[in-house]
Parts: structure tokens; C-alpha cells; sequence
């Protein structure tokens, strides 16, 4: 795929970081003017190394990008899927799936096919701190949602410099993303603030070589690999790889049953677009390690994470790695 070459000023994201670097430097040389000094001061504590101050050491890190990604097979590869900390994979309307990509530990290249929000992300994304959710546009009675809702809003009429069109893609899966272009530096773990820890596998656990999920028109199968010690994603029954053709393998698959129902918004053909219910508490399956855990979930309130458990009530830790949720209809 081809990169649309961009001209004229830079990002406005870009020009505020500078102003505020600027600002920053010149407030410094009034301060430093203002202090005596020579040798270790009071502020580095004799070794010679500044202190943070702390305002400094509280301050929250920056915001997670989370991507609305298509995933039909016109769409298929996807760029960016392999660098995602998460990847949720959610039911819309004719029981197709969708996916929402989830990045702080670093930005890849691209991402896309980029598409439509739905109502159930505004309620997803609740779990993180001021994300960005960049997506192509909603329907009109779902825009003032999105406007009210805590989050960053990036759509391609908001950021034109951080959007293009690829070439040999046929429109609606030509929209690709740059998140260099949209966000400042990636602000690490420490952003991922849905609830998820990574540690030791619990005791017991059934082995497992293979996991299908399905939806009522997709279905999900992740397939353990010991020599990559992963979980190798196929999509509809096909590979699901990067345009490099990198498989994509995530350490942790997370099976949460959640209620889906028909929501109030409908599809330019008139579908119900389903709601997912991420509040509320229910059955869980962890797949790490080429073994199945039987677990529960449990998020009281939208601003909290998720949090994943044994049947014993103990943390249910992840495997460190990329995480994949599969959103699926409880029975």
C-alpha cells in the first residue's frame, strides 16, 4: 500500500508539543536565574542528579490510541494488528465482527482498515484514561454520544494529516492510519488501565491446541504454537496475518461471554447494531501456555477494569504479551 505525501504545516499535536517545549525551556532560565547555587544542591540531593518533583512523579501517562478496525475479508491483511498491547474483537450488525486495536507500549507504522464507532466502544474504552479512538465516522444519532463521551475523538475530517487512502484497496477498506501523525510519544504499560495482570499461570488447566470461537457470521480459531509459544489467529477460517504476511499470534486469548442485544441504532440496511455489555460480571476461558482456564470476569463500573479471576476467586494472571478479548454472546 501506498502513503499519501503530505505537505504544508505540521500536525497540530506536532506544533503544540514544540510551543509547550519552548515554554518549558524559557520558564527554566527564569527559575534557574533565580537560584543560588554551586556543587550538590538542596534539589538533587547532593548526587548530582535532579529530583522529580511531585507533580512530576504523579502525573498520569499520556493517553492509549484505540483503532476501529474492519475485518471482512475485503479488508484482510490489516496493517497494525501485531503491534496492538490489546485487540477486542466485537459482534456488529449481521453478526459480522469488528475489531478495536488497543496501543501504548509503541505506535506501528499504520493501522487499518480503518472503520465506523459503535455505542458499545464508548462504554469499552470507559476502562482507560482519556483514550484517543480514532474511527471513520458513526451514524448521525450516534455522533452526540461521542462528543459527550470522555474520550479524544480522531476521525478523518478532525485529523486530515494523520489519515490517507491506500492504493490497490477498494473504498470502504482504503482508510489507513499514521498514529505518529495523531499522538505524541506511545506513553507505555502503564497506560493500560483495564484491570488486566500479567504473571505465573494458575494451577490445573486443561491443554489445549486449538480454541474456535463463532459468532452467528465469523468465527475466531487460535491455534497454539510451542515453538512460538503463541496463540496463531485465523479469521473465517483463513491465516490472519500482517501485509508482510507475519502471522499474528497473540501470548493470551480471552474468551469473555458478555449479553449481547440489539441496540437502538439500525444500519443503512435497516440491521440492528448489536450492544455488548462489558459492565457486569460473568464466565470467562484463558487460553496461555497451550492450556484452557476455566476463570470469571467482573468490572463493577464502567471507570473500572476488568478484572479476571479463578473459580477460586484468585487473579487469573495473563502471560506477558499481547492480549486478544473475544466478545462473546454468553449462552
Amino acid at each position: 500500500m501506498s502513503r499519501r505525501r503530505r505537505t504544508g504545516a505540521a500536525p497540530r499535536t506536532a506544533r503544540a508539543r514544540t510551543a509547550g517545549l519552548v515554554t518549558a525551556a524559557l520558564l527554566g532560565s527564569l527559575l534557574a536565574g533565580c537560584t543560588g547555587g554551586g556543587g550538590g544542591s538542596d534539589d538533587d540531593g547532593g548526587s548530582g542528579r535532579p529530583s522529580r518533583s511531585p507533580d512530576e512523579s504523579a502525573r498520569p501517562p499520556g493517553p492509549v490510541l484505540a483503532v476501529k478496525i474492519d475485518n471482512v475479508a475485503p479488508a484482510r491483511p490489516q496493517a497494525g494488528l501485531d503491534t496492538a498491547d490489546v485487540v477486542y474483537a466485537e459482534q456488529v450488525e449481521g453478526g459480522l465482527s469488528r475489531l478495536m486495536a488497543v496501543y501504548a507500549s509503541r505506535w506501528p507504522e499504520s493501522v487499518g482498515p480503518v472503520r465506523s464507532a459503535r455505542e458499545s466502544d464508548l462504554e469499552l474504552l470507559r476502562q482507560f484514561h482519556d483514550p484517543t479512538l480514532a474511527f471513520s465516522g458513526a451514524q448521525h444519532k450516534l455522533l452526540p454520544l461521542i462528543d459527550k463521551a470522555p474520550l479524544r475523538a480522531a476521525t478523518p475530517e478532525s485529523e486530515p494529516d494523520a489519515f490517507y487512502r491506500a492504493t490497490g484497496r477498494s473504498a470502504p477498506h482504503d482508510l489507513f492510519l499514521h498514529p505518529r501523525e495523531l499522538m505524541g510519544s506511545a506513553p507505555g504499560a502503564d497506560a493500560l488501565t483495564n484491570g488486566f495482570r500479567f504473571g505465573a499461570a494458575p494451577s490445573g488447566g486443561t491443554p489445549e491446541s486449538a480454541h474456535t470461537v463463532r459468532f452467528p457470521a465469523a468465527r475466531f480459531t487460535f491455534t497454539w504454537s510451542g515453538d512460538r509459544e503463541r496463540w496463531l489467529v485465523s479469521t473465517d477460517g483463513r491465516p490472519t496475518v500482517t501485509p508482510e504476511g507475519d502471522r499474528v499470534a497473540p501470548a493470551t486469548v480471552v474468551v469473555q461471554y458478555v449479553s449481547v442485544h440489539d441496540s437502538t441504532f439500525h444500519d443503512y440496511l435497516g440491521s440492528a447494531t448489536p450492544y455488548t455489555e462489558t459492565v457486569g460480571a460473568g464466565r470467562a476461558q484463558v487460553l496461555r501456555d497451550g492450556r484452557s482456564y476455566e476463570g470469571h470476569w467482573k468490572r463493577d463500573t464502567a471507570t473500572q477494569g476488568t478484572k479476571f479471576t479463578t473459580p477460586e476467586g484468585a487473579p487469573l494472571n495473563f502471560a506477558k504479551g499481547q492480549v486478544w478479548v473475544v466478545l462473546a454472546q454468553k449462552p
